[in-house]
């Protein structure tokens, strides 16, 4: 009896461990997927149809793609733009400066020009005169070695201060050379050695026109910069002031030929004649002229040194007859002794067609001159249309 519950007892653990499910090893369980708001259960959404017209992703990137190559092509544009502005810039900041530079240049060769051309002028006037303006010349050329030029224009630089240089130099050497002058030096001697020293002022203009200014404008076209003007030089409006001739009379007028006729020689002017411009026509005294009225119209008046001497500063005047009479003047800055030169008169707008009229052309005689009949001419004239 025992034996057998015993053996019952055995039989129920074997059958409650047999009966035991066996052990599964499981995935860690994944969460059930939220069910959309108005639908139940779950399961996989359904697939929404692409609105018409709605570009696939691959489209997207491309025309992102697109925009970007864009932008980075007008910031290029722009970065380019900006480096060019700054380019054309500091070539405008040179060129002004050294705009100022020559301008206070040509105000000293203007002062020269009045210097050389005054009445009466003398040795010693011509010396102080020199000096001073040589002084001024010379602190041009330091302002110009101050200036600092954009790369490509470095040896143009160099030939602005050079051609300031040369003309600092040829005023010290006129200077010297009046200084050493006696009142008794032949005028032909002397015109001579002044010409020798003013054509380091030549010199300096052609450094300036052709080294300069012609080189200049000829980099700015290889860097491509356009709309920056270099300045234009003129030093002396009379260049023929510092030829050996002109020169030479100078001289001989500072040894007494300044006026009076007491100096063995003569002095004045006369009118040579009177050509209407632009088709060259001569006025004649005898008989009356037609002229045809445009807005080119102009009056020639030939003009003749018949004296002995250098005059300058020679006055001409031309008045038109009328009831409100037409009139013009100019001035002859230098004349040497039987040269001819001529003065030209314009802007006659106000001419009337109906009536004729005497043209009146006259030179102020100077200091010394004596006979004065040949200082004036009259030509009868008559204007047309055609």
């Amino acid at each position: 009896m025992a034996d057998r519950d015993r053996t019952d007892a055995d039989s129920d653990i074997e059958f409650d461990f047999f009966d035991e499910p066996p052990t599964i090893e499981r995935s860690p369980v994944e969460p059930a997927p939220r069910p959309r708001e108005g639908g139940g259960g779950g399961g996989t959404p359904p697939i929404r149809p692409r609105s018409p017209g709605a570009p696939t992703p691959l489209v997207r990137l491309a025309l992102l793609i697109g925009g970007a190559i864009v932008l980075a092509v007008v910031l290029v544009f722009w970065v380019n733009s900006c480096r060019g502005g700054q380019k054309k810039g500091s070539y405008e900041d040179y060129m002004q400066a050294a705009a100022a530079v020559v301008r206070e240049s040509d105000s000293i060769g203007t002062q020269l020009g009045e210097l050389l051309t005054t009445p009466g002028v003398t040795l010693d006037d011509l010396g102080t005169g020199l000096a001073g303006l040589a002084k001024q010349q010379a602190q041009v050329v330091a302002r110009a070695g101050e200036l600092t030029p954009p790369g490509p224009l470095v040896s143009e630089q160099e030939s602005l201060v050079e051609a300031m240089q040369l003309r600092q130099s040829g005023l010290a050497g006129l200077e010297r050379a009046f200084a050493q002058l006696q009142p008794a030096t032949e005028p032909e001697t002397a015109g001579t050695t002044l010409a020798e020293q003013a054509f380091r002022i030549v010199a300096g203009n052609v450094v300036y026109d052709d080294l300069f200014k012609g080189r200049s404008e000829q980099v700015m076209k290889q860097e491509e910069i356009s709309g920056v003007a270099v300045p234009a030089s003129t030093f002396l409006e009379s260049p023929e002031l510092l030829s050996q001739n002109s020169l030479a009379e100078l001289v001989k007028r500072t040894q007494g030929g300044g006026g009076g006729g007491t100096d063995g020689g003569l002095h004045g002017n006369q009118i040579e004649g009177v050509l209407v411009q632009p088709d060259g026509q001569a006025l004649s005294p005898d008989q009356e002229t037609t002229i045809i009225a445009s807005d080119q119209l102009a009056f020639e008046a030939q003009v003749k040194n018949s004296g002995d001497f250098q005059e300058t500063k020679v006055k001409v005047t031309l008045t038109i007859t009328s009831p409100e009479p037409i009139k013009r003047q100019a001035t002859i800055d230098l004349i040497n002794a039987g040269e001819t030169k001529s003065v030209t008169f314009r802007d006659f707008s106000n001419i009337d067609f109906s009536r004729p009229y005497t043209l009146k052309v006259a030179v102020k005689p100077v200091e010394g001159e004596q006979n004065t009949d040949n200082n004036t001419a009259e030509y009868p004239v008559i204007f047309s249309l055609e």
